[in-house]
Order: C-alpha cells, then structure tokens, then sequence
C-alpha cells in the first residue's frame, strides 16, 4: 500500500491562489498514477485531476486553465497549483493513488489508496 499525506489547504478569497501536496511513502510511487479529488458537505466526491509519471494530465472541465497537476519523482510528491479559485471549489480535498485497472480516468473506484483530506475553503 502507499500511504499518502496531504497539505496545503486553507482558508483564500476568490481570486486567489492555494498549493495542494500530496507526501507518499510505502511502495514503489511512481508505478501508480495519482489523482485529486475533492468533497463538497453535502455532496458525493468528485474527480479534480490525474497525473501519470509519463506526463499525462486530466481535468474535470470546471477546473481547467485554472488548477495544474504535477508530481516530483525525487520527492514522491504529487502537487495540485489551484489559480483563480472560486467559493465553489470549497471542499475537503484529497489524493489518491490509482491502484487498480480501470477504462475511465475519473473512475474513483479505481483509486486504492487515499490520503486523509485537506479543508480548502475559498470566501467570496
């Protein structure tokens, strides 16, 4: 298993900018390909971004050209840049590594390891 850290959340005005990062330790890191979610109160937990260590990155739509993925292999770090945020990116944030096949890249079912989430809440 990976165990999975994350930090970074906080409290931002619109318009402004938070760094997401997301530690792992345990098994090899870079085989897996690593995601962020997030969860709204009240609301089921929604798909943000993947990233594979070959470079491939994938976005709800609602994020993009503001949120940027990326991961350091020297680091085992993945990070999540959050640009432009907006009172409905307030959520309960977390990573996950992908650990088991799956067709779709948004599939949550297919992210095995998860780390405890961190609180992003974004005032207007």
């Amino acid at each position: 298993q990976v165990r999975l850290v994350e930090s970074g959340g906080g409290l931002v005005q619109a318009g402004g900018s938070l760094r997401l990062s997301c530690a792992a330790s345990g098994r090899t890191f870079t085989k897996y390909a690593m995601g962020w979610f997030r969860q709204a109160l009240g609301k089921e937990r929604e798909f943000v971004a993947a990233f594979s260590w070959t470079g491939d990155t994938f976005y709800r739509d609602s994020v993009k050209g503001r949120f940027t993925i990326s991961g350091d292999n020297a680091e085992n770090t993945v990070y999540l840049q959050m640009n432009g945020l907006k009172p409905e990116d307030t959520a309960v944030y977390y990573c996950a590594a992908r650990t088991y096949y799956s067709d779709t890249v948004d599939d949550l079912s297919a992210f095995g390891s998860w780390g405890q989430g961190t609180q992003v809440t974004v005032s207007s």
